[in-house]
């Protein structure tokens, strides 16, 4: 009977995996395949050598689509380059005879618009001294990029003007990136909320994330944004309504993300972003306001503990948005020594003792109020701040530490472009 019910249990499955390829809705722009590398054969790029290249560049070219500087950064895995805009690049690289190529591709983070890009830096313009960790007098970065998976033909050239100011050098600023990376709807190439996205969202500049937790009917808790398991965010499956009324195993076995991602538990993705990545801060969204704080607070304290057994500097904060959340943290047991962050005003701040304010953008700069917290301590952080003028402007006459934003790159470009 065991063996009938587990044969017709596959059966369901695969029935509805073939019905999700043909009635998902997609959020998604491929990112372009470049078939052959041109990095086959080169060397990777040792940290001194990544330092070395980062600063602003001019760029030249025969498109404005990237604007006249471009904000280059080296992050764990590969470059990012930063425009004002919202495109991006993401580029990796290797050394080969004292010249560097780099490929990859381009993004409009706020369209579809997407493609591959070639380039180098040849060993008289500053590849040499670049490979050998030396600060060079020059830096040229020659090459094309073109639209999809069509072969970069588009000349154009980034030229080093100079390194990050010492402001930015010496700043803490914290770059968050919403729902551990970019939301789904964003058309990123992983799913938001996802152990896949919190690998990924460095590449965009992140320096840390905002995850979602919820908790499964078993107190399991986990990433997830909405309240109900719907096709904006899973494929279709045999799953629906509510996300709460489902264990965890069922959850597991019977749920996909848009991309095909299993659904995290939040200690599976507390335990990569320490482990795997060089993201400093992670910020929980509480979006349960019943029994969540009990399940969430051991795990953050967990977590906590292994970064630091790790020797890894990371703040991990259980946010307060609303006054229910703010009550149940009071309930629990030494509540003022739990690391949270409020949404709420500056008094409920005070009242939870929590080390971060994070005000809406729409509230303004409020720097009166930031300045008050300051004064006392605390961090503050402004969310979800997403039209690049405004981000222009609230890091130009902000007092803010951080942003949280669905375009990092955005947020990357004008932070390090401050002087």
């Amino acid at each position: 009977m065991m063996h009938t019910n587990m044969k017709n249990l596959k059966i369901l499955i695969i029935a509805f995996s073939l019905l999700a390829a043909g009635c998902n809705k997609y959020y998604d722009v491929p990112i372009p395949s470049a078939g052959n590398s041109i990095l086959k054969g080169t060397k990777p790029l040792g940290l001194a050598t990544r330092t070395v290249m980062d600063g602003i560049y001019s760029i030249n070219g025969n498109s404005n689509s990237f604007g006249d500087t471009i904000v280059v950064k080296w992050n764990r895995k590969s470059l990012t380059f930063a425009c004002y805009n919202g495109i991006y690049f993401v580029m990796n690289a290797g050394s080969q005879n004292s010249d560097i190529l780099l490929e990859g591709y381009w993004r409009n983070g706020y369209s579809d618009g997407t493609g591959l890009c070639n380039m180098s830096i040849a060993k008289n313009e500053g590849g040499s001294e670049i490979v050998n960790g030396i600060i060079p007098q020059e830096i040229v970065m020659r090459g094309a990029f073109g639209n999809g998976d069509n072969s970069p033909d588009e000349s154009f050239t980034l030229s080093y003007l100079g390194p990050f100011s010492d402001k930015v050098r010496n700043s803490k600023f914290n770059i968050l990136a919403h729902r551990s990376g970019g939301r789904t709807s964003d058309r990123l190439p992983v799913s938001e909320n996802s152990i896949e996205m919190i690998n990924f969202t460095e590449k965009l500049g992140s320096s840390g994330i905002e995850v979602d937790v919820r908790l499964t009917r078993d107190k399991i808790a986990f990433l997830y944004h909405d309240s109900d398991v719907n096709i904006r965010l899973t494929k279709k499956g045999p799953l629906s309504g509510d996300i709460k009324a489902y264990s965890w195993q069922e959850l597991s076995n019977f749920v996909r993300l848009i991309h095909g991602e299993k659904i995290p538990t939040l200690e599976a993705a507390l335990t990569f972003a320490i482990d795997s990545t060089n993201l400093n801060f992670v910020y929980l969204d509480m979006k349960e306001d019943k029994e969540a704080m009990a399940v969430v607070i051991p795990i953050e304290q967990k977590m906590l503990q292994r970064a630091h057994d790790k020797g890894r500097d990371v703040t991990i904060v259980v946010g307060i948005p609303s006054t229910k959340v703010l009550d149940e943290l009071m309930n629990y047991p030494d509540y003022q020594n739990v690391p949270s962050l409020c949404e709420l005003t500056v008094d409920d701040v005070r009242k939870a003792n929590s080390i971060v304010w994070a005000p809406r953008w729409t509230m303004g700069t409020q720097n009166n109020l930031v300045e008050q917290m300051h004064t006392e301590g605390k961090t503050v952080i402004c969310w979800t701040i997403d039209n690049p003028a405004w981000i222009k402007d609230y890091l130009n006459h902000g007092q803010f530490d951080g942003l949280l934003t669905n375009f990092p790159s955005v947020v990357t470009y004008y932070h390090y472009i401050q002087k």
